[in-house]
């Protein structure tokens, strides 16, 4: 008997990429599972002060609604001349208009900052809720520093902005990373890295 597992989110980005992860791994008999494949239900306000906080709160919502063991992501940018900003706030910066307005915003906030001081991290934490209560978090972090224009177009939100460390010499943002490579980089690659021996028993229950 395959298990399943519900990814509370609607980005098909995120879900493509647990898939891959799961499926990196070897993890066999364990279907991943996104928003689209559940019956609807009202998104939990997500009003928590750390991604730790945020990311429990969506998975055991999921766990909730759908009696699946559940994982949520919260993750974000958190600029280092911004006194760790826009962190928890990273998609709704410009005020939910979308990436290419928080793009543009974080920008012009650091205008005036020199190349030296434009240090930042991208932050990921997954928390994994389970039917009979049990849950796991782990966090990542991607370091890196912002760039002044974007480059790319693979990834989203705040990815043509970024160059991490690992990319500093080949000068690439990751956003013109192959999906693959910055799967094993990236935050939200190192954070699910954690899970897979929880996802492996997931599997091995059935």
């Amino acid at each position: 008997m395959t298990a399943q597992i519900l990814l509370a989110s609607g980005n098909a980005k995120k879900l493509a990429e647990l898939r891959r992860v799961v499926e990196a791994a070897g993890i066999t008999g364990l279907e991943v599972l996104g928003l689209g494949d559940v019956a609807p239900y009202p998104e939990p306000v997500e009003d928590g002060a750390t991604f730790e906080e945020n990311a429990l709160i969506k998975a055991r919502k999921a766990v909730e609604m759908t009696g699946l063991p559940s994982l949520a992501d919260d993750s974000g940018l958190a600029v280092d001349a911004l006194n760790g900003m826009p962190g928890v706030l990273s998609a709704r910066w410009s005020g939910g208009k979308g990436d290419a307005a928080n793009n543009e915003l974080l920008l012009a906030q650091l205008g005036d900052v020199p190349d030296g001081r434009r240090g930042a991290a991208f932050v990921s934490v997954c928390a994994l809720a389970l039917p009979r209560g049990e849950e796991t978090v782990v966090r990542g972090e991607w370091r890196g520093t912002i760039l002044r224009d974007p480059r790319g177009v693979n990834g989203f939100g705040y990815d043509p902005l970024f160059i991490p460390d690992d990319e500093m010499a080949a000068g690439r943002s990751s956003a013109e990373l192959p999906a693959e490579q910055k799967d094993a980089l990236s935050h939200r690659g190192k954070a699910l890295a954690q899970l897979v021996p929880a996802l492996r028993k997931l599997a091995d229950r059935g």
